[in-house]
């Protein structure tokens, strides 16, 4: 007891200052993996002990799937291994066969996205997006009518160029260049607003904007077998994705800029005059991707697949006397990490629908809710549109989000009389809205974290907050006035869509 008394006093100051990592961070950091821990835990004892009539590849896939979004969501770790890691997980533990991990690489989806990746991979090349906004500019009389005009231009290359953040790389030279030529805090803050903004909500328009787009055609094919195509996905989802942008362009006027700052002449500033004569090459590949767009849209007549269309475009504008680069040279610019993230994806989606465990979850989970909740289709679809517009709050990755949305939340409420086509629709459409924090999305975080930065979290989170109403309510509309008039109705119905 004497040895215990004479024992020195612990210094507090010293532990603190010998710790190199900050208690807080710490305490945080460990909060997140015991969180994470105890529902793995928890949905672990739930699906293999205390849920009947499950078959064993279901309790797997349906594990696999809540331990990645534990994942996704709360560890936050990247979205790729851990999509990777749960394809692999599926197929060593029997969910699904080993052959379905290798050919998801192969799946037409894939290789469109890597033909679209090359194509934008020259686009940049040859600097065509920077010449043709060159050459627009002397139509530009005001600063109203730049907005206006680079609304338009960026929504145009939703239809080009598949990833955001490839597009807002190509786009960012013609910001920055505007922004100097500009040379005004409160201009430059709405053009850095605009430019990600636009380039986001523009995505929905496009089968190929976004990679969740490709996932969400997927799940449609597998629910009603068959998948829409270039025009059928921008007759959808066009007018929608356009009347948002041009409204996200109307809210920037009115809470950023003053009247007579949008009505400010747009001076011959040496920094907008640049040769606007268009090069040889530039001509050439303009000339190939207004022929692959065609060919995209005109699929139904001449029955050759997106993908091999992608595929021969890709390989005629990497011949170097045509675009002066090489295949080899454009592969370099490809996003990889998200071709991988979406073979992934596509076999936990695939492994979700064949297991039967989309349905089991539909079943269960309305046989839940149907006492409590209110049954009228616009009900329904509103709810949908409200969460997944802000589950970018909680899954940062727009394809991750769809991938977890649909199977685990659209398809439940289509057991309620709903269409699951247009829930699916909804869903991946509200997930498109990214606008309120930096790390929501790739384009916000290259233009927010650019020096000097063009906007701030503040910022940002204003324009998100004026955004969301008439996003989430135009989405509405859009499922419940125009959608059954081209074949998607409300209620549920085995020929909702063709």
């Amino acid at each position: 007891m004497a040895h215990l008394m004479s024992l020195p006093a612990a210094n507090p100051q010293k532990e603190q200052t010998d710790g190199t990592v900050p208690v807080a961070h710490v305490s945080v950091q460990q909060l997140r993996r015991v969180v994470a821990a105890l529902l793995v835990v928890f949905a672990g004892i739930l699906i293999f002990l205390a849920t009947d009539g499950l078959t064993t590849p279901m309790r797997a896939t349906l594990f696999i799937f809540v331990c990645a979004i534990t994942a996704w969501t709360i560890l936050e770790l990247p979205e790729t291994p851990v999509a990777l890691a749960g394809a692999l997980a599926l197929a060593i533990v029997g969910a699904i066969p080993e052959e379905l991990v290798y050919r998801s690489l192969g799946n037409d989806i894939i290789w469109l996205l890597l033909s679209a990746f090359v194509i934008a991979g020259v686009l940049r090349h040859v600097g065509l997006i920077e010449q043709i906004t060159a050459r627009l500019m002397p139509r530009m009389r005001s600063i109203g009518s730049m907005f206006w005009m680079l609304t338009l231009l960026t929504f145009a290359t939703a239809f080009i160029i598949p990833s955001t953040s490839a597009r807002a790389a190509i786009l960012m030279p013609v910001y920055l260049g505007l922004s100097a030529a500009i040379d005004n805090v409160r201009i430059s803050r709405a053009l850095g607003l605009l430019f990600p903004s636009v380039i986001l909500l523009s995505a929905g328009a496009s089968l190929i904007g976004a990679g969740a787009h490709l996932v969400a055609a997927g799940f449609l094919s597998n629910l009603t077998g068959s998948r829409p195509d270039f025009i059928d996905w921008l007759v959808l989802a066009g007018p929608f994705s356009l009347v948002i942008c041009l409204t996200t362009c109307a809210i920037l006027f009115q809470v950023f800029l003053t009247k007579e700052e949008r009505d400010i002449t747009i001076n011959s500033s040496p920094a907008l005059k640049r040769p606007v004569a268009f090069s040889r090459q530039q001509i050439a590949v303009a000339g190939v991707v207004c022929c692959t767009i065609v060919l995209f849209a005109t699929q139904s007549l001449h029955g050759i697949g997106m993908a091999l269309v992608g595929v021969a475009a890709m390989l005629v504008l990497c011949v170097p006397k045509l675009s002066g680069t090489t295949l080899k040279d454009a592969l370099r610019t490809v996003e990889w990490n998200l071709l991988l993230f979406m073979a992934g994806t596509l076999v936990i989606g695939e492994a979700l629908i064949e297991t039967g465990t989309a349905q089991m979850l539909a079943d269960r989970l309305v046989n839940v809710f149907r006492q409590g909740m209110v049954s009228s289709p616009v009900l329904i679809i509103a709810f949908a549109a409200i969460v997944a517009t802000f589950s970018h709050l909680v899954i940062t990755s727009r394809t991750a989000r769809v991938t977890v949305l649909i199977p685990a939340f659209a398809l439940p409420l289509s057991a309620l009389g709903v269409n699951p086509a247009a829930l699916v629709m909804v869903v991946t459409l509200a997930s498109g809205f990214c606008q309120t924090t930096m790390v929501s999305a790739k384009p916000v975080a290259l233009f927010g974290g650019i020096e000097p930065a063009a906007f701030t979290q503040g910022d940002l989170r204003k324009l998100g907050y004026y955004v969301a109403p008439p996003f989430i309510i135009l989405l509405i509309l859009l499922a419940t006035i125009l959608w059954p008039g081209q074949g998607i109705p409300m209620k549920y119905s085995s020929d909702s869509i063709s």
